[in-house]
């Protein structure tokens, strides 16, 4: 409201007077002085019109009106309102600020510090992982588990696998079937040619379904991760391990092909009953072999292709063998999984359901290590000394071993010794026979039977003519007559068969050998003496040699291993040894005084065909080539042991019967040298020998030592001897021995009382 200043109007003064006086003085306002504009009058008069400035300060333009008298209580209170008011929203500001902004802070700073600490770890993780692995990622073909160690004989016929360490046997993918493959990858890994070795959408389904379920019912591991896992970050249900699989997924990828990466994981992965790998799983459970056209894993068809691929993400509990029911349903998952994905059609999973419904689908294959047991665990030992490992590094060695062994003719000769030892056994009571054949011209060992019966649970696990030691009789007399020829004793020298008594030292009572038939039998030749195997002619010349001469000379020739005392008696072969060690000491009889070990293994490869290792001993001369043609001339010479034995005793190799001999009709004579031996005990019948081709070594006896009965070495190991080396011989040329060599002279002597004809060292 706009309150107009207007004086006080008197009371005296008429209206209507006033009124005229405002009107007179309104005309005079409306008719003001007219100027010049440009008059100092007229500036002046403009002065008036403008506006006055405010003065300093505060300015209502409202007339200033006197307040109430309780104008100062209502602004305390307002004040006091206000202040309250400001208190108020200060607090809820305060409030706000902890219980709202604050948190928020908090919350994002940890989330920061958290993320950053993931991130940290993570990268923590990562370095750490690839710096552990990188040389194994660099590395995986290499180190991946190898195949078992398969042994060959010298045909190329498999008679060993080493499954202490499961069977594998690593093939190309090319040989690999191609059902299988796809079967794999339905299952285990269905963006496996795509990924980059780990697939999230996987891992995501995976943790789904345990959720879902439970329990861990899928792995969501690709195959990259399975072989990261089995061969490099080992198999521990952990998070850490499932993140170090993920990290070097993507490395193992760009450092090998997808197909490079299948053939790895197909050769490698674990089937169940000890089958390693699609080769051997085929064998293990459907009986496919390896042929040399064709591998067990490539003749796989669709139905066992998905039983397979069914196996290894639960090999126990989905073992066909086992389990057939949950196995079945698995390789329903399987073709189903193959059929959505573009594999099959709808027909060839009915199909192959209805095929392993069929009760011939499964057929276990069995592995026969029981070829040659004795050889095999000879010739493994020999390998680990030759390559200087342990027994049990070679499981799993990736080896491909040839041997010596001659499997088809070892099995002949084990049937003919069953076949002697049978005749023998109710008579005698003789129960087993050992037998040893090498080719002595290169070592090798074609024939090792340790025992006849080694199925037999009490006593077929060992091995008599490597692990056993006996007593080898008479049959020990070469290597003291040996000694004596190299002394320059003729085999034409006279020995007095006659009562002989040795005085020995130290309180020991006197030794007085006697001959097997316990007669004399005067002044003989030693040749005479040696074929007859006459006692008391060979104690009489090893006191002449020396009894540490002779041993000397046997071990130079490999009977380096013995029980017993060297002594007098040992020419009449008291100490205990191995039946191959004599054999192998034989053959340098048979090679001219050169010995060349006898061994097992001929060559070692690797699975891509590398020679590891191949066996071909040096020879070493041990005993001169003269000495060596005499012991041969002697031990060769029929006529002269027809005394003790006969003219068609088992010794004498003639093709026909033993009463077609006598009649006159030997049939061919292949020239072999041989002795027999027969311990004092009658426990140990041997006879050992050889031809320009083999040497063969024979031991008769029981496994409990017991003493056989009113039998000789000529009655019990001969005739498996003669006919095991005959057999060996078939297809062989006939050749005789050496008829001369140079340092020998054949000479004829009197020496009073008797005159022979024989060789003699140049000089002696």
């Amino acid at each position: 409201m706009q309150i107009e200043d207007r004086p006080a109007q008197s009371s005296s003064q008429s209206p209507l007077k006033h009124d005229a006086v405002e009107g007179k003085m309104e005309k005079k306002l409306a008719m003001p002085a007219k100027l010049p504009v440009y008059s100092r009058a007229a500036a002046a008069q403009r002065l008036n019109d403008i506006p006055e400035k405010p003065a300093r300060g505060v300015y209502y333009p409202a007339p200033h009106l006197v307040p109430p008298s309780s104008w100062r209580v209502k602004r305390h209170l307002k004040r006091k309102s206000l202040r309250q008011n400001s208190k108020r929203y200060a607090a809820v500001e305060r409030i706000g600020t902890q219980w709202t902004l604050l948190p928020l802070a908090l919350g994002f700073i940890t989330t920061i510090f958290v993320l950053a600490s993931v991130f940290i770890t993570v990268s923590g993780l990562v370095n750490a992982t690839n710096q552990r692995y990188q040389v194994q990622v660099t590395t995986l073909a290499d180190i991946l588990p190898q195949d078992s160690l398969k042994a060959y004989d010298e045909h190329g016929t498999l008679i060993y696998q080493m499954l202490d360490q499961g069977l594998q046997t690593t093939v190309p993918l090319s040989k690999i079937s191609l059902q299988l493959a796809h079967a794999e990858i339905a299952i285990e890994d269905q963006s496996f040619w795509t990924n980059p070795g780990y697939d999230i959408t996987g891992i995501v389904r995976a943790a789904l379904d345990d959720l879902t379920h439970g329990r861990v019912v899928s792995g969501g591991s690709t195959i990259t991760q399975q072989l990261i896992k089995n061969a490099i970050v080992g198999n521990q249900s952990s998070i850490i391990r499932k993140l170090q699989e993920i990290i070097l997924a993507p490395e193992v990828t760009r450092y090998y092909s997808k197909q490079q990466l299948l053939s790895m994981y197909l050769n490698t992965t674990y089937y169940g009953e000890q089958a390693y790998g699609a080769d051997a799983a085929a064998f293990i459970y459907f009986n496919l072999q390896d042929t040399p056209t064709a591998t067990a894993a490539s003749q796989l068809d669709l139905a066992q292709s998905a039983m397979l691929a069914g196996i290894p993400s639960s090999p126990i509990a989905r073992d066909p063998f086992l389990h057939p029911h949950a196995a079945f349903q698995r390789m329903e998952e399987v073709l189903r999984q193959m059929y959505l994905q573009g594999y099959i059609t709808h027909n060839q999973e009915t199909a192959a359901i209805i095929e392993a419904q069929g009760p011939a689908f499964l057929h276990h294959g069995v592995i026969k290590n029981g070829l040659a047991p004795h050889f095999m665990n000879y010739a493994l030992n020999e390998l680990a000394s030759g390559l200087h490992v342990k027994l049990s590094d070679l499981p799993r060695a990736g080896l491909v071993v040839s041997t010596t062994l001659d499997l088809e003719l070892q099995n002949k000769v084990l049937q003919i010794a069953r076949q002697h030892i049978s005749a023998l056994a109710a008579a005698h009571h003789m129960s087993n026979a050992a037998e040893v054949l090498i080719d002595y011209h290169t070592g090798a060992i074609r024939v090792l039977l340790g025992n006849l019966d080694p199925s037999d649970p009490n006593s077929g696990q060992f091995d008599v003519a490597t692990q056993g030691y006996r007593q080898s009789g008479s049959s020990f007399k070469p290597f003291i007559y040996a000694t004596a020829f190299a002394k320059g004793i003729s085999p034409g020298a006279p020995v007095l068969d006659g009562p002989f008594t040795i005085q020995l030292c130290c309180g020991l009572p006197a030794y007085t050998p006697q001959n097997y038939d316990l007669r004399y039998h005067g002044l003989i030749s030693f040749r005479y003496a040696l074929q007859n195997s006459f006692n008391i002619p060979a104690v009489k010349l090893l006191t002449q040699v020396g009894v540490d001469d002779s041993l000397h000379t046997a071990q130079r020739m490999g009977i380096t291993d013995y029980v017993g005392t060297p002594n007098y008696t040992m020419v009449l072969g008291s100490l205990g040894i191995h039946l191959i060690d004599e054999t192998a000491a034989y053959g340098v009889f048979a090679n001219g005084g050169i010995r060349i070990p006898p061994h097992a293994i001929d060559t070692v490869k690797d699975v891509q065909g590398h020679v590891i290792l191949h066996v071909a001993p040096v020879g070493t001369r041990v005993i001169s080539k003269q000495v060596a043609f005499m012991i041969t001339n002697v031990l060769s010479d029929n006529n002269s042991r027809t005394f003790e034995f006969g003219k068609c005793s088992a010794l004498y190799l003639y093709s026909s019967t033993e009463t077609a001999c006598y009649l006159g009709h030997p049939g061919s004579i292949r020239p072999a040298a041989v002795k027999t031996g027969t311990s004092n005990n009658f426990a140990d019948n041997w006879t050992v020998g050889y031809t320009s081709d083999y040497v063969v070594g024979v031991w008769a006896g029981n496994n409990d030592n017991s003493a056989m009965v009113n039998i000789t070495g000529v009655d019990g190991a001969a005739p498996i001897w003669h006919d095991s080396l005959l057999l060996a011989e078939q297809g062989q040329a006939i050749r005789d021995f050496p008829s001369s060599v140079s340092g020998v002279v054949k000479k004829t002597v009197s020496y009073g009382g008797i005159t022979t004809t024989d060789w003699y060292l140049v000089g002696a």
